[in-house]
């Protein structure tokens, strides 16, 4: 039994293709073990707010000597780092918007790169301390590029994650997702793809 972390960041539901490529996986996870449990994380409906000042500092204060305030602004990364940390498997949808990832994923993110909780410094080397997790990161990606862009993107993802322990990344990649021509063809693709390796 695993417990599957899903986190959702399209804004378009359920036309959504990073969020079918998404489901995808997890069908194959659950088809493999039907007892995993899966959290679905929707950050498009309900956004981490961005990185400010208070929410910094609130999370370099120990937990047990934050006042009220600070744990407010703790609020968003405590749960988002309970959830990462209770996880086995992470699953991103990662669509493509104006050229980057969304922010919400990127809110996400910062809220769970926390010194001390995700990574540490404390021997005098970076460690990441989320180790022994999957990740599956699915891209979609409306138009098709070969310009080196969706491999920064990428490349961007696999160090961050990499930096806090999570190391075991496995990428699906659908291009030409608003081009009719190719949308329904690239996207069976890349499902059967999910559904030979996963």
């Amino acid at each position: 039994m695993a417990n599957i972390l899903n986190i959702k960041t399209s804004i378009s539901g359920e036309q959504s293709v990073s969020n079918q490529l998404s489901q995808a996986v997890i069908n194959q996870l659950l088809e493999k073990d039907p007892q995993s449990k899966v959290i679905v994380r929707d950050l498009a409906s309900n956004p981490i707010p961005h990185l400010e000042g208070h929410h910094f500092s609130a999370s370099r204060v120990p937990d047990e000597e934050k006042n009220e305030e600070q744990k407010e602004a703790a609020k968003y990364s405590e749960e988002s780092l309970r959830q990462i940390q209770e996880a086995d498997i992470i699953v991103i949808g990662v669509p493509f918007y104006n050229f980057t990832f969304p922010s919400t994923l990127k809110s996400w993110i910062d809220s769970i790169a926390v010194a001390g909780k995700s990574f540490s410094y404390a021997d005098g080397t970076a460690k990441g301390l989320l180790q022994n997790k999957k990740l599956y990161l699915n891209f979609a990606i409306g138009g098709v590029y070969e310009n080196g862009l969706i491999e920064n993107m990428e490349h961007y993802l696999r160090t961050l994650f990499g930096f806090i322990g999570i190391t075991d990344i496995e990428v699906f990649q659908s291009q030409g997702m608003m081009v009719p021509q190719l949308k329904e063809e690239n996207l069976s693709k890349v499902i059967a793809e999910i559904e030979e390796l996963v």
